[in-house]
Parts: structure tokens; sequence; C-alpha cells
């Protein structure tokens, strides 16, 4: 007898959640099939917004660009970098700011605010602290004896400097993670481990890196979601500079787009971009589920 109040509640709740899903619906699949079309299109923005149906144009020229393979080449290698640096050292402080007794919040603290800076803000920093004028990074450098030029205009430096402006601010968020899975480590098992007489770094490779793997999985997946369309700090400092040597997809595409007004050429490149993410993010969320398993 109590069936049928409950399938007529859940109807209502259905009926209710009707139009919020009709309005999502819109608001993200006619932005999405609109791009899928464009990259199909020539777009015109002379005397107004105009489709010309090309057919596969763009994505023929997507495929043969060398500019674009270039710009692929640059994120794979900003990427690894990023990504590698922030898990590492995001782990490595964690670890040690878990084992803290003292001033422990005070720390954790400090080291979240890289975190809460708005990326712009930290381009412009970046941008004031190399200056090779007045800047305090390029006057280390160059009182050390490291590097006397100018760092942002320099092929090298320059995707070594923002990598180490985006490393700053986002190794905390993965320290924060990591810091969240350390304190679900059993410590009834630590304290056996102890007992037994294992040294840290004993417990540290077969108690708390496997106990936290699933967390690291989950730090990595969220840096590498993000890395790929990193594009704040390498507007503000460098815009892609010099000669193209910080010019990774995501400025590549804004280029294109923003600054050629090739529209469907931008939708084209864009759409790879989302297909790499489903595809990294794909592939994450099965290593998080096997591990699971196991």
């Amino acid at each position: 007898m109590a069936v049928k109040p409950v399938r007529q509640s859940q109807r209502f709740e259905l009926a209710m959640m009707v139009p919020a899903l009709i309005l999502l619906a819109l608001i993200s699949l006619v932005p999405f099939f609109t791009i899928i079309y464009m990259s199909l299109s020539k777009v015109s923005l002379i005397g107004g917004l105009s489709f010309k149906f090309i057919g596969l144009g763009n994505w023929r020229h997507l495929f043969t660009d060398p500019d674009i393979g270039a710009s692929w080449l640059r994120t794979v290698v900003y990427f690894v970098a990023t990504v590698g640096l922030e898990m590492l050292l995001g782990t490595l402080i964690a670890l040690l700011v878990h084992r803290l007794i003292v001033a422990r919040n005070i720390v954790l603290s400090l080291l979240l605010i890289p975190m809460f800076i708005a990326p712009v803000i930290v381009g412009l920093l970046g941008r004031f602290m190399f200056d090779p004028s007045f800047g305090l990074y390029s006057w280390l450098l160059s009182s050390s004896g490291l590097y006397t030029g100018n760092v942002m205009g320099s092929v090298g430096p320059a995707m070594v400097a923002v990598i180490g402006l985006d490393v700053w601010e986002w190794t905390p968020l993965v320290m924060l993670v990591v810091l969240a899975g350390l304190t679900a480590v059993p410590t009834d098992i630590l304290e056996a481990a102890d007992v037994d007489g294992a040294t840290y770094w004993r417990k540290l490779r077969h108690i708390i890196l496997p106990a936290i793997t699933p967390i690291l999985l989950v730090a990595l997946l969220i840096r590498s979601m993000d890395a790929l369309r990193f594009f704040a700090i390498i507007f503000i400092t460098t815009n892609g500079g010099p000669a193209d040597s910080t010019k990774i997809i995501p400025i590549r595409l804004y280029d294109i787009a923003f600054r050629f007004f090739g529209l469907g050429y931008a939708s084209a490149v864009g759409l790879t971009m989302l297909v790499v993410s489903i595809l990294i993010a794909t592939a994450f969320v099965r290593v998080l589920e096997r591990w699971e398993t196991v």
C-alpha cells in the first residue's frame, strides 16, 4: 500500500526537475553542437556572423599544420613538467606537514596562500619579479651567476619560469588533497609497524603510499585537467613568446580565434583539446577503478 505514494512522490520530484534539466541541456548542448558545426564551416565576421559549410577542410588543416604540432609538443613538455613537479613536491610537503606537531595549522595556512591567488595576479607577479631591470628573481639569478639575461625574453628560461610559476601556485592544492588522504591511513597498522621496529621509510613504502594511492590518482586527475587548459599565467607573462617557445595549445587556440579570427579552425582545435581531456580523464578513472578493485 505504501508503494503508490512513493512512486507519486518520485514523479513529482522528476516533474519539478524537468525545467532545470531542459535549461541545463540548452546551456551545454546548444553551444557544443554549434562548435561542431563551426568546425565544419568557414566563419566570417564581415557584415555580420555567417557560416559557409566547407566539410572537413578545417580538420585537414589541423592535422597538417606544423604550428599546431609544435604547440602540442610544448603542451606535453609543459604538462609533464608541471604536473610531475606538483605531484612530487605536493606529496613531500604533505608528508612533512603531517608529521608536524607544533604550529601545524599556521604552517598549513601559509603554504595554502598561493592557491588562493588568481592566476592573472600570479602572472603579473611573475612578470614583475622576472623583470630584467628591477625584478627580484632576475637580481637573485644575476647575483648568483645562474643567469644574467632576460628570463622572460629568452627561449629556454621563459618556459622554465612559467612552469615554476604554475608549480608555485598549484602545489598547495596537491598538498591539501594528499594531506586529507594521510589522515585516513589506519593508525593501528602504523602502530603495529612501530612495535615491529619498522623504519619510517619502510612504513612509507609498504603502508602509507599504498593507502594514499587512490588519493594521489584523484589529485593527478584534477591537476591534469587543469594543466591542459592552462592559459592565464603564460598569457600575462610571455603571451606565447619569445619565438613561440611558450605557445602551448590554449595560447595557440586564443591566437587563432581572437587575433586572426579563424573561428572555424579554432573550433576544430578546441574540440581536439576536449577529446584529449576526455581520454586522459577516462584513463585515470579506469586506473582508479582497477586499483580500488585490487
